[in-house]
């Protein structure tokens, strides 16, 4: 052990965590695994290759799943003959389970192991597809959708604490990067993807495409690294779920409000057990001693910054990529597959800037990319906000303000998850994730239902109701743009030489 190693995570706020630097932990890989080169082709490179594509494939479906149902909700509910209102569950049984265990999955794939609990969850993610694709009713689906985002909850942080400890330090900022960009093309491309399936095949055939690539990942999967070290101890999956009742019940709030009335018995009744859930969590996150909220992280400033800009990013992200198929079809009269090709633009502009930034031959700040692909989203979405009507304009309007959101969700989405992972020791590499990850997932639920409630509440005929949520939309991506500015991330010192370590030295760096 090294004598630069802190004592907690966020003990030392401004430094990135350095795979040069010691581990306590039984969880963390050892520093020359991390950063001793490897062969061009040789068998590490070839398995933090694997890692990485494997990872990428397990992301983007679990991202995909969360978006690309927005246009199957029309003919998913006539299928069963049941109203809009009531089907729109579909989207949330996958949202809430994804958002509330997203943070518990973190530590329990540190326990557990990453590879292992990665595969559980794409094998569990494949058959929960299949059953939703063969659903004979709505409660088969919904019961379905629900265990699908319980499954994408395990895998993701699994998947980018696995690449973390296979991928060389040198080689992390772009891995991190190409992560990213398949999980932000994922989440602009659902819209458009399920436009053309809904158009030319049928809803299930959205949820048949899961089948072959969560096959190939299993496959490949096999030769993953298996003898990880872990600490075999679960984390407390009650608090999980406590998260889950509370998002749940914030939700149905929040969608309930404008028909019922806000001062209505369920309203009332869902605002109090959101209350209670959400401080039963925190309780049982200070009290016990494997949390499902990891809240030292936010002791730290960077992590807890990264983790608030997160929630605002995640509330403007899924509000505008719903708004979007919303407003096009509704007061543009576009047809679904009209509607997702107007939305791919922005998708292929997120996905090569995620990629791209990781092969600059300058490294951007995640304060950079935070703050100004937040800036950038905050200017497109206000434009909308303030020039569209109900007169189409595709090419004048749409089109240059989608290429300049593009461009600010693959900044913003890279600048987050290099300003999580890069702020945690890392032994908490997957914990880090799961919690940024939840607070993005809890913010886009809260966006959806604002939506919504935007949407019921604002009168006015054509594209009025769209513009306010355009406009809420620019308030909320100004507030992450502010959170990136207050990040502050330095390299750390050089390490010492481990036989220059004494025990006064190791007390004062742990101070």
């Amino acid at each position: 052990m090294t004598s630069s190693v802190p004592s907690s995570p966020g003990s030392s706020p401004d430094a990135f965590p350095d795979s040069s630097r010691g581990s306590s932990s039984p969880n963390s890989p050892s520093p020359g695994a991390l950063s001793a080169p490897s062969p061009a082709g040789g068998p590490a490179a070839r398995r933090a290759s694997l890692a990485l594509l494997l990872a990428c494939a397990g992301t983007f479906l679990s991202f995909l799943d969360a978006t690309v149902t927005n246009l199957a909700v029309p003919p998913i509910a006539a299928d069963f003959g049941v109203s809009l209102t009531t089907v729109s569950w579909v989207a949330t049984a996958y949202v809430i389970p994804f958002a509330a265990l997203l943070a518990p999955a973190g530590p329990l794939a540190d326990a557990v192991g990453r590879a292992r609990l990665f595969l559980v969850g794409v094998a569990v993610f494949t058959a929960s597809s299949l059953l939703i694709a063969a659903a004979p009713n709505l409660p088969v689906l919904l019961g379905a959708r629900a265990v699908q985002g319980l499954a994408a909850a395990l895998l993701v942080p699994a998947s980018l604490g696995l690449v973390l400890a296979e991928i060389p330090a040198e080689r992390r900022r772009a891995a991190i990067g190409v992560w990213s960009a398949a999980g932000a093309l994922a989440a602009a491309a659902g819209p458009a993807l399920g436009g053309v399936m809904v158009e030319v095949l049928d809803w299930r055939a959205l949820f048949c495409l899961n089948l072959p690539v969560g096959a190939w990942v299993l496959i490949a999967g096999r030769k993953l690294p298996s003898g990880e070290s872990r600490a075999g101890r679960a984390p407390d999956l009650l608090g999980g779920l406590l998260l889950a009742l509370g998002v749940g019940a914030a939700v149905y709030a929040l969608t309930q409000g404008p028909d019922h009335g806000w001062a209505s018995a369920q309203v009332l009744t869902a605002a109090a057990v959101t209350v209670v859930a959400g401080v039963a969590t925190v309780l049982r996150a200070l009290r016990h001693p494997r949390p499902a909220l990891r809240l030292d992280l936010l002791s730290g400033r960077p992590f807890a910054v990264a983790t608030g800009a997160s929630f605002a990013y995640g509330t403007a992200l899924f509000t505008t990529m719903l708004l979007g198929v919303l407003f096009l079809t509704g007061a543009w009269g576009y047809s679904p597959l009209e509607a997702g090709l107007a939305m791919s633009p922005a998708a292929l502009v997120t996905a090569a800037v995620g990629v791209g930034v990781g092969r600059l031959p300058v490294a951007l700040a995640p304060r950079t990319m935070v703050a100004g692909g937040s800036a950038l989203i905050a200017a497109s979405t206000g434009v909308l906000a303030l020039l569209i009507d109900a007169e189409p304009r595709f090419w004048t309007l749409w089109l240059p303000a989608g290429v300049v959101m593009g461009v600010g969700v693959g900044l913003a989405t890279v600048g987050i998850s290099s300003a999580a992972a890069l702020s945690v020791a890392p032994r908490d590499f997957a914990a880090a994730t799961g919690m940024v990850m939840a607070a993005r997932q809890v913010g886009g639920g809260l966006g959806i239902a604002a939506t919504a409630v935007i949407i019921a509440e604002v009168a006015g005929a054509g594209a009025e109701p769209y513009a306010a949520v355009y406009g809420f939309a620019t308030a909320v991506n100004l507030a992450a743009a502010a959170g990136g500015l207050a990040l502050r991330l330095t390299p750390p010192p050089p390490p010492r030489p481990a036989a220059a370590a004494t025990p006064r030295t190791l007390e004062g760096d742990r101070r």
